[in-house]
């Protein structure tokens, strides 16, 4: 549920420009993985804001799990693009990924690095190319400070008479074993949304129906066997402010 707002970054023509939303999500992941992801999130709340100003744009998600018992955890990531030039589509980018859950807090990491944005003339299709140092932190007990790069990829696609939206992102970045040793993460939520202001009599309201499909290898802590790869769908509503 994270960066489907990312690819408006790639409207930095448009100064003044500005969107939020706000997203909540069924997760079917529990129920199809009743033992690797048995305590996984029933719901998730999605909390994205991106603006853009003279020098670039800012963008933060948040995301809160909820279980039937608990507030499992809030996960943040916040980013900041500087323009290298008005008619550039390149841009430095600083990010900071963090958050907390009810056992303690996530892996912190500060990223810094370069993207490269573009989108169609009548902005229908959007995208980004980001690639960027990573460096983890020390966050809490059997964790480890080590550097690593992520490599990220955002799209948005409007189309049948902007009544679906195709969005989402794909991740690649070094993570580490639990003996240290380095490996290759992998992580995309294709989303798909339709948008109800395009139904005649509906014109006003700023309500969108889908949902995403994290789709994932190396990503999710397993403690029961071996297996890496994870398809988690969701069913979901968005409102846009």
């Amino acid at each position: 549920m994270k960066k489907s707002i990312l690819l408006a970054m790639t409207l930095i023509a448009a100064i003044s420009a500005q969107a939020q939303n706000i997203q909540l999500h069924y997760d079917f992941g529990h129920s199809i993985y009743t033992d690797e992801e048995g305590g996984r999130a029933n719901v998730t709340m999605t909390l994205e804001q991106f603006k853009a100003d003279e020098w670039g744009s800012w963008f933060y998600f948040v995301d809160v799990d909820f279980s039937k018992k608990f507030t499992e955890g809030a996960y943040t990531e916040v980013s900041r693009e500087l323009n290298l030039g008005k008619q550039s589509p390149f841009a430095f980018h600083v990010e900071y990924d963090g958050g907390l859950n009810r056992f303690g807090s996530f892996q912190q990491a500060g990223l810094a690095g370069f993207a490269w944005n573009g989108h169609s003339a009548d902005f229908s299709k959007t995208y980004s190319l980001q690639a960027m140092y990573k460096q983890f932190f020390k966050s809490y007990d059997n964790t480890n400070a080590y550097a690593s790069f992520q490599v990220t990829g955002v799209w948005g696609i409007t189309f049948l008479h902007k009544a679906l939206t195709f969005s989402g992102f794909a991740d690649v970045w070094r993570g580490e074993k639990d003996n240290r040793h380095g490996k290759l993460v992998f992580l995309t939520e294709p989303q798909i949304w339709f948008n109800l202001n395009t139904i005649h009599g509906l014109q006003k309201t700023h309500l969108s129906i889908g949902g995403e499909c994290e789709i994932s290898n190396g990503f999710i802590y397993n403690q029961v066997n071996d297996k890496e790869f994870f398809v988690n769908p969701t069913v979901a509503l968005k409102w846009i402010f």
